[in-house]
């Protein structure tokens, strides 16, 4: 068995499989030999992913639904917005890992290896990689592993979870529209957080139903439970199956993982800094840093030099700013971004595309006072953090 590689990805998730993905792509990488290890390389159908996209990408063959209209409800907004040029899409994570999997295993450059990551060790000319049962040795290692100490252990950033349990259900009764996706019901009782409902119907009869908030604290499972259970009695639905669970906690924050790069350890994915800080969304940031970070390794530049930082971070800390002292008011600044009726704004300013004129949009949506003062705040803590 090979045991040294140019470049090792640790975790065969999203960020692993994307950042592999993107190198078999160039011909740059040709002559690389990559590994990418996991103690688990036959996932399931452990995770829904679904975003915005204007054109197709690199998992538009794992696409396993799409919708052109989202509903957003709740605080005195009940509104269906068409989003072309957007389309709302969805893939399941068994179809994307079985994609990006017989496309790398068609590269012989690549390697897959199965093994739990004991240890990570960075030499002047190499680092290595203890595994279960071997050790690994590179030039480089691409670590996907996120370790949620480092946030509880830091005081400097604000930390808020975007946390959820959904219910595949299929229901006797025709209810669903399968044309529209509830992008955020808040509708459901709030109870002093932003708590909302996320609903994606495939069919009249099928959806699954993701109770979501967006807090510093998760619930007892059976609280997200009674809550879609209740969400589903409302719609007057008392015949249905669960046809499949899940369950996720995602952090959002705008402390900066880069920092722990090395001259030859890179982190990506949510252990980078790849999540969206203000929302928790890391499908689309994952495929589109991936892209960013093949050009950067092309570069050859020092792994210390790779940096996330712009305009949107300021955004997204002055939002989790309001989020964490105002967790009530949640359904309020998100309904008013949308009450318009109009999204594509709104996309592009979370898909950190936006223009100034974008911004000025959203911003004016906002609540102006919470967000001047947390503004202000931010400012006075960065300027604190730099002495």
């Amino acid at each position: 068995m090979q045991t040294h590689f140019d470049y090792i990805i640790l975790g065969a998730g999203l960020a692993g499989l994307t950042t592999a993905m993107r190198m078999s792509r160039d011909p740059f990488f040709a002559s690389k030999t990559i590994a990418i290890v996991d103690k688990d390389l036959n996932k399931g159908n452990d995770r829904t992913w679904c975003f915005w996209e204007q054109s197709p990408d690199i998992f538009e063959k794992a696409v396993s639904y799409q919708w052109s209209q989202v509903l957003i409800k709740g605080n005195g907004v009940d509104q269906t917005i068409k989003i072309k040029p957007y389309s709302y899409k969805k893939i399941e994570s068994v179809d994307m890992y079985a994609f990006a999997k017989a496309e790398l295993s068609q590269h012989s450059n690549i390697t897959f290896v199965k093994g739990d990551v004991i240890a990570t060790t960075e030499k002047d000319d190499d680092v290595s990689v203890k595994l279960s049962e071997h050790t690994l040795t590179g030039n480089a290692i691409l670590n996907s592993i996120y370790k949620p100490q480092l946030l509880h252990e830091q005081r400097q950033k604000v930390v808020l979870q975007q946390h959820f349990v959904g219910w595949f259900v299929q229901t006797k009764e025709a209810v669903f529209d399968p044309t529209v996706a509830t992008y955020m019901d808040f509708s459901v009782a709030q109870k002093g957080n932003c708590r909302f409902m996320y609903v994606l119907p495939t069919s009249n009869t099928e959806a699954l139903l993701e109770y979501t908030l967006f807090s510093k604290d998760l619930l007892p499972k059976t609280e997200y439970e009674q809550a879609i259970k209740d969400y589903l009695h409302n719609l007057r639905v008392t015949d249905y199956t669960i046809t499949a669970r899940e369950q996720g906690s995602i952090p959002m924050t705008t402390y900066d993982f880069t920092q722990h790069n090395t001259k030859r350890i890179l982190h990506i994915g949510t252990a980078g800094g790849w999540t969206k800080a203000s929302t928790g969304y890391t499908f689309k940031h994952s495929v589109k840093r991936s892209k960013v970070l093949v050009a950067f390794l092309k570069s050859g530049k020092d792994f210390t030099t790779y940096a996330l930082k712009n305009r949107w971070t300021f955004y997204d800390s002055v939002l989790l700013e309001v989020l964490a002292k105002h967790n009530g008011r949640g359904a309020e600044i998100f309904t008013r971004m949308f009450k318009k009726g109009k999204a594509a704004h709104i996309f592009r300013f979370l898909d950190e595309e936006s223009s100034f004129w974008d911004e000025l949009k959203v911003i004016w949506s906002a609540p102006k006072w919470l967000f001047i003062k947390a503004a202000v705040k931010v400012v006075f803590r960065r300027r604190l953090g730099s002495q």
